[in-house]
């Protein structure tokens, strides 16, 4: 009786031997699996990280191009802006006189009617 629990026990101890052999190798292929997929991210996160760089760069540059151009065209749109403002000022003194030839004037006569004249 002995011998027979000791065959059982060895039996049962060899199949869970086996079966955590194969679960190790199966967990072998799964990590080599990973390391050659992290390797791969790897790869590509240090390209996207190369462009991105080289894309700031280039988004640097323009900006300094575009903050150079803009600067140098402040001057037209101020000197534009007071042409604006003289244009405005001549318009309205003309205005002004145009409306100070077409407003009636009134004589008043001796019965005290009053006459309106249109001057030119």
């Amino acid at each position: 009786m002995l011998g027979w629990s000791a065959t059982i026990v060895a039996s049962a101890f060899l199949i869970l031997v086996i079966y955590l052999i194969l679960t190790l190798r199966k967990v072998m292929a799964t990590l080599a699996e990973t390391k050659e997929t992290l390797s791969s991210v790897r790869n590509s996160v240090d390209g996207i990280t190369d462009e991105a760089e080289e894309l700031i760069h280039k988004a640097n540059e323009i900006s300094v191009d575009v903050k150079g151009k803009m600067e140098a065209v402040d001057p037209l749109i101020e000197s534009a802006h007071d042409v604006g403002d003289m244009i405005h000022d001549v318009t309205s003194s003309i205005k002004r006189t145009a409306l100070q030839k077409n407003s009636k004037k009134t004589v008043h006569t001796q019965e005290s009617k009053p006459v309106h004249i249109k001057l030119k």
